[in-house]
């Protein structure tokens, strides 16, 4: 990367008195250092805002993590940070170490860096002046913080990270998160069973194949609705999701009831931790379902 930078910056005769090619040189290696402690790196994306993205992110952590693993999340999406909120850790700072900042935990020790932690109640998420008129710069700052959380958290050996994209508007986010993890393991992708979800969906994922990121299977979220009195579930959109993932060839990890009740206390910033509480259960049957296909992937390596 910097060396391809160097050749565009000579084509326009630019000098790097600040010697940016350096230090953006350095900081990519430091990236990858502390990248080597973590086993396994997952993308949580959709391509279409409103699914639940996040919600399936921490609970997909928290379903990691009550299985024994050593889990952190980066929360990607910098204009609309929520992961602190669910995990009941919003208004908790970074703490500053020699070997770099220490991230906040949330319930079972899951680490966690956002832009959240960076920002006071009355701050804006955009950044103000002349650069909100360009796109372009905007993104280099974007990519610039994401490097950033990566390269100077301290986050120590962990057996799972898992990084929460933003909407899929942000088509620069999957390419910037590929090139600093290259050992990504892949992506989970979530939905809503609605067509008009399905489509966008579908269009994220040959994206993602388009970079390089392995698909390892699909989430329907809120595939139902859960009575909170009575517990019955109930068709909540009509749509064909094992369709879909049979005609992608991918498998699909699991479905997700719409919980009033679960998604209240994640709200409130007071996490619903019971292990035997049904929507958590599923969590705990699509994270199985993960580990299999992560150990998988780790064997077919070694062979190869």
């Amino acid at each position: 990367m910097a060396k391809d930078l160097k050749e565009i910056l000579g084509k326009l005769k630019y000098t790097d008195d600040a010697k940016v090619i350096q230090q953006i040189t350095a900081q990519t290696k430091q990236v990858h250092d502390r990248m080597a402690g973590i086993k396994n790196k997952i993308v949580v994306m959709s391509g279409k805002g409103g699914v639940g993205k996040s919600m399936t992110t921490v609970n997909l952590a928290l379903a990691f993590a009550r299985n024994g693993n050593r889990v952190g999340i980066i929360d990607v999406d910098l204009n609309g940070p929520c992961v602190p909120q669910m995990l009941g850790i919003h208004g908790k700072n970074v703490t500053m170490s020699p070997e770099g900042a220490i991230p906040p935990e949330g319930p079972y020790g899951v680490k966690v860096v956002s832009m959240d932690f960076l920002l006071s109640e009355a701050s804006p998420v955009r950044w103000k002046g002349p650069m909100d008129l360009s796109p372009v710069w905007l993104g280099l700052m974007e990519m610039n913080v994401i490097r950033e959380f990566l390269a100077d958290i301290c986050w120590g050996e962990l057996d799972v990270l898992l990084a929460d994209l933003p909407p899929g508007a942000a088509a620069d986010k999957p390419p910037v998160i590929a090139s600093f993890l290259p050992d990504l393991a892949g992506a989970v992708v979530v939905t809503t069973p609605s067509e008009v979800a399905s489509n966008v969906v579908q269009k994220s994922i040959g994206y993602a194949n388009e970079l390089g990121i392995p698909v390892l299977g699909v989430i329907e979220n809120m595939s139902e609705y859960r009575c909170p009195a009575c517990g019955v579930e109930s068709e909540l959109f009509e749509g064909n999701t094992e369709g879909m993932c049979e005609a992608l060839n991918l498998p699909l990890l699991g479905r997700i009831p719409f919980d009033r009740i679960f998604a209240k206390t994640f709200d409130k910033g007071a996490p619903l931790l019971d292990e035997q509480y049904p929507t958590n259960q599923r969590f705990q049957e699509i994270v199985g379902r993960l580990q299999s296909l992560l150990d998988y992937k780790k064997v077919l390596a070694e062979k190869l």
